[in-house]
């Protein structure tokens, strides 16, 4: 099979059925229901990485796992066993995956609702809708200790503590909360606002692919149909944490960071027995592009620290590489314009004190954002020229006011310097 067909697709997304071939040869990508692997199949998946592809793996903002460089000739084969496994998504030109959960998801006693149930609820009703955008998804968020905020969804359902969700989705100025609802009406409310927006699209008013793009009166329509109540918006909560040790209601978890989300098959070999050795026997993918192991015994944690952080994970919360955002860059991405990771660690060397005050850097090869669709304190959108437009407090989707090298960049963001700097652009340099 080829993927060559797929690449012009407006609004496409990869798959196991529909690989992508990007620089390093075909990108196939898994969806499993609440980024959930056993130890088994995270094996499988790292044994198929090696003999399918190049060995490298992808840990994407949703919690999904792409494995890289498969080849034309070995690809029919990948497919064959992924699907034997059940490992790849359903026939279709649907999302591959409709919802996405805290790694969390069932284990966190802040959680104020059963977003597992709620989900398959979902899931299960929206196969029945025509018509649904491939990159269309929605957040389940139950109040919990990891956030959904940042993940760019068309629709966020997040809890409000009386029994009652907030529908949001996102707009230039954060999460735009167009209503409530019920926990016990919520997925008739979703069903009704999906059907609604593929029936817009179907009869030719709208060519809108994500919700956030409809007009305002379309917007107006949709949430009245789906009977939501005035708006209300929840409590801000501190961001989701990227590395460490997080104690949950049934014991603690341990969240390992992977830079830029990139992984060895080795390295997913190794958290699977790790996840044998010390917990459940399941890992979940975490939207932070990291592996949550879920169930770990308090007298294992220390052992599991050690051994990763030799594997070459990250484990603690202030490392300045968490602060980092970057897509795989030139070579490995066919649409990246410019080498992101390298030139986010180069960067990283020159504001290393910027970044441990908590400042955010999203450095993305092109303009699709790929890493990191929300805003960041600095986005660095690559140019043709291999120069960057500079984003400050924005996202890719946002317009840039300059453009430079990153070697001006680095320059700006010494420790002489601050963010503030880069706005103190020459007026030849303005686009």
């Amino acid at each position: 099979m080829s993927a060559q067909g797929h690449i012009k697709r407006r609004g496409w997304c990869p798959g196991v059925r529909r690989p992508m071939a990007t620089g390093d040869g075909l990108l196939v990508r898994l969806h499993p229901f609440g980024g959930r692997l056993s130890a088994d199949q995270a094996c499988l998946v790292a044994q198929a990485a090696r003999e399918h592809g190049n060995g490298h793996l992808d840990i994407t903002a949703r919690g999904n796992l792409q494995i890289r460089g498969v080849s034309e000739a070995t690809y029919p084969a990948l497919l064959a066993l992924l699907e034997r496994e059940g490992l790849a998504e359903p026939e279709g030109d649907g999302p591959n995956r409709l919802t996405v959960l805290s790694p969390l998801a069932g284990l966190d006693p802040r959680d104020q609702f059963d977003t597992i149930a709620l989900a398959r609820h979902i899931e299960n009703a929206a196969g029945a809708i025509k018509g649904l955008p491939a990159k269309f998804f929605v957040a389940i968020d139950g109040g919990g200790t990891m956030p959904l905020d940042e993940l760019g969804a068309d629709l966020h359902l997040v809890a409000l503590g009386d029994r009652s969700i907030a529908f949001g989705m996102p707009s230039s100025s954060g999460l735009h909360w167009m209503g409530t609802s019920d926990l016990t009406r919520t997925p008739d409310a979703v069903h009704s606002i999906l059907s609604d927006f593929c029936n817009l699209r179907r009869k030719g008013m709208s060519e809108a692919r994500r919700l956030r793009d409809l007009e305002p009166d379309l917007i107006r329509e949709l949430v009245a149909r789906a009977d939501l109540h005035p708006a209300a918006a929840p409590e801000r909560r501190p961001a989701a944490p990227r590395a460490g040790v997080i104690s949950h209601g049934n014991g603690q978890a341990v969240l390992l960071a992977l830079p830029f989300g990139r992984c060895r098959a080795e390295q997913l070999v190794q958290v699977a027995n790790w996840s044998e050795r010390f917990g459940s026997g399941e890992i979940r993918l975490s939207v932070t592009r990291g592996i949550l192991l879920p169930m770990i015994a308090s007298e294992h944690v220390s052992a599991l620290i050690d051994e990763a952080g030799r594997a070459g994970f990250i484990t603690e919360a202030d490392d300045i590489r968490l602060c980092l955002m970057a897509c795989p860059g030139r070579p490995d991405c066919g649409s990246a314009l410019t080498s992101a990771p390298a030139d986010a660690l180069r960067i990283a060397e020159s504001c290393g004190d910027l970044l441990r005050q908590g400042a955010t850097l999203h450095v993305s090869g092109c303009p699709k954002g790929c890493a990191h669709p929300g805003k960041a304190d600095l986005t660095l959108v690559g140019r043709s020229d291999g120069g960057y437009d500079v984003v400050p407090n924005g996202s890719t989707r946002d317009a840039s006011f300059l453009h430079l090298s990153i070697d001006e960049i680095m320059l700006r963001l010494s420790p002489l310097n601050t963010l503030n700097g880069l706005r103190r652009a020459s007026p030849e340099r303005q686009p």
